[in-house]
């Protein structure tokens, strides 16, 4: 079955290769190009899929601009183009916005995919509130850190951020800070991988989990609205 002309948007598997979705594996199977952060990593999952090689175009952060044109002349030649990230749903806090927009302007037709990403499970696991959420992406690491930490604190519903481990203890702090000791936190660690957890207490509780094991791996911070 050959695919229509367009954008596909593919989630990928975030640990366990078996998050892939039967209509992402055909995708890629039947796909002319890839567009994705890390030809090698995307060259890797590809071979461990067993789907046979393809032609993959470097689409990452800084070069997101110059790059989308000449995804959108292979989709204008008639050609079917996949967006992957390195891992998770392509645009959640990765590269792919600023082609998005371009093919709606240029009247090119989008399939995103559903599928992979870490923090809808890190949610539903954490135990709080799902019916209002905010999402907020890994936080500045210098411009517009304390607007950022503000805009968390000014939120009523049910947190969401990325950070990497060896950042946490920091974001912790500023939150106890500026929120309080009392506040409810989840931190799910390795989401679909060996070494999955999830730590829940109050933030302090957490802040003393994170010191004492010195916390590895890719983490999601989900905080309890406020009640």
């Amino acid at each position: 079955m050959s695919l229509d002309i367009g954008l596909y948007i593919v989630p990928t598997p975030i640990g366990n290769l078996e998050d892939i979705t039967l209509r992402a594996l055909r995708v890629l199977k039947d796909i002319d190009y890839i567009a994705c952060e890390d030809t090698r990593r995307t060259g890797n999952l590809l071979k461990q899929l067993d789907i046979p090689k393809k032609e993959l175009i470097s689409y990452y952060d800084s070069i997101e601009s110059s790059k989308k044109y000449k995804i959108i002349e292979l989709i204008q030649s008639k050609k079917s183009v996949a967006l992957v990230s390195d891992s998770g749903t392509p645009l959640i806090s990765d590269p792919g916005y600023k082609l998005i927009k371009e093919c709606i302007e240029k009247k090119i037709p989008i399939y995103p995919l559903p599928g992979a990403t870490a923090f809808v499970p890190a949610l539903v696991a954490s135990g709080f509130s799902v019916h209002h959420f905010c999402f907020f992406g890994f936080p500045p690491q210098k411009k517009g850190r304390k607007a950022f930490i503000n805009k968390i604190k000014s939120c009523p519903y049910t947190v969401i951020i990325y950070e990497a481990s060896n950042k946490i203890m920091k974001l912790l702090k500023e939150i106890q800070i500026e929120i309080g000791t009392d506040i409810q936190v989840c931190i799910a660690r390795e989401i679909s991988k060996v070494y999955e957890e999830f730590i829940r207490g109050t933030i302090g509780d957490c802040m003393e989990i994170c010191e004492k094991r010195q916390l590895k791996g890719e983490l999601v911070l989900i905080i309890n609205e406020k009640l």
